[in-house]
């Protein structure tokens, strides 16, 4: 076990069991939120491995998760607006878990950019920092604005009929 593992398994264990944790109990609110911190920690994990077993198949991994990671937030959001609207995640805690997105994320893909060298393997992880913190705080935003709208409370969401 070399020290690139050591840390994509105390992330694993650390960062991203607790948030699935998160992601499987409790309301709405606090699922949604906790889906997209571990969507980010899981794909850090996965670029973690890959460069501590040098498999570089782990970051095409974290790339495709890095993509569909806030996209199922999103979908998560467009389906339990009107849930968030009700009860909406507070304000401190969306900063607060936006903040530690953005932290993990230049915490690990810096490192990994200086230990890769520069090159195309460095140009991947660098988008994958990018779109994993472009995706924190677009799903960020739907919560905000799934919290402040809602879908009319009862009513069936846009382009959804009521009658089948």
């Amino acid at each position: 076990m070399n020290g690139w593992t050591a840390a994509g398994t105390a992330l694993l264990l650390c960062g991203f069991a607790p948030a699935a944790c998160g992601v499987a109990t409790g309301r709405a609110r606090r699922r949604v939120p906790a889906q997209n911190v571990a969507t980010t920690l899981l794909s850090l994990v996965f670029l973690l491995l890959a460069q501590g077993f040098a498999r570089p198949a782990y970051v095409d991994a974290a790339l495709m998760l890095s993509v569909l990671g806030p996209a199922g937030t999103l979908l998560f959001v467009r389906l339990l607006a009107d849930q968030l609207a009700d009860h909406p995640p507070g304000e401190r805690r969306l900063r607060v878990l936006t903040a530690v997105n953005y932290v993990a994320v230049a915490a690990v893909v810096l490192p990994l950019c200086a230990a890769t060298g520069p090159g195309r393997a460095m140009v991947k992880l660098l988008i994958i920092g990018v779109l994993l913190a472009l995706g924190s705080w677009v799903a960020t935003r739907a919560v905000h604005a799934a919290a402040a709208m809602g879908h009319g409370r009862g009513a069936p969401a846009e382009g959804m009929s009521g009658d089948r």
